[in-house]
């Protein structure tokens, strides 16, 4: 009698575990009715959806991103797709370790290889030519300080050796004139 008790206890825990398994396996495969939005880093949204395949799309929303509008991670079988939007629509496939979700827009728009705007460089480039202008005036000062100096040293030389050969004159003279 306790081993048809122990069977049968055996058999309606086997057939709980495979109700449960099944429940399991259409909850993971239903799709989300309504996708979840949440507040992202970088003022942005991120929003989850799951479809009837199990198919999962986590799209993050920039609001105001100068290089990049979005970028959308698709996960299907075990294997993840990750496709970063410029500002101007052009796609692109992103292989990165980065996790694109949690990174900077402008962290993902290198990846993406989505150049900036050259006009927003212009302040930084102008900057640096005038700072390598200046660095160059400085040099040709210094250089013509030091051709100043060596003027001097040589125009004092010379004063000197003017100086020393007019006193040997004038002494060859007193000498010629008794």
């Amino acid at each position: 009698m306790t081993k048809k008790i122990c069977l049968l206890t055996l058999l309606l825990l086997v057939a709980l575990a495979a109700g449960c398994n099944r429940t399991a396996d259409q909850n993971a495969t239903s799709a989300t009715p309504n996708p979840i939005t949440v507040e992202g880093p970088d003022n942005s949204e991120i929003t989850t959806s799951v479809d009837g395949s199990g198919t999962r799309t986590e799209t993050r929303t920039f609001r105001n991103n100068p290089r990049i509008s979005k970028v959308v991670v698709t996960t299907r079988d075990g294997r993840r797709t990750v496709t970063a939007t410029s500002r101007s629509g052009e796609e692109r496939v992103v292989t990165t370790t980065e996790n694109v979700l949690e990174a900077t827009g402008e962290t993902v728009a290198r990846a993406a290889n989505f150049v900036a705007d050259k006009a927003e460089d212009v302040p930084g480039e102008a900057k640096a030519v005038g700072n390598e202008a200046a660095d160059k005036a400085e040099d040709v000062g210094d250089k013509a300080k030091a051709v100043g100096e060596k003027t001097v040293d040589g125009a004092k030389k010379v004063g000197d050796k003017t100086v020393e050969g007019a006193k040997k004159a004038g002494s060859a003279v007193k000498k010629a004139i008794p």
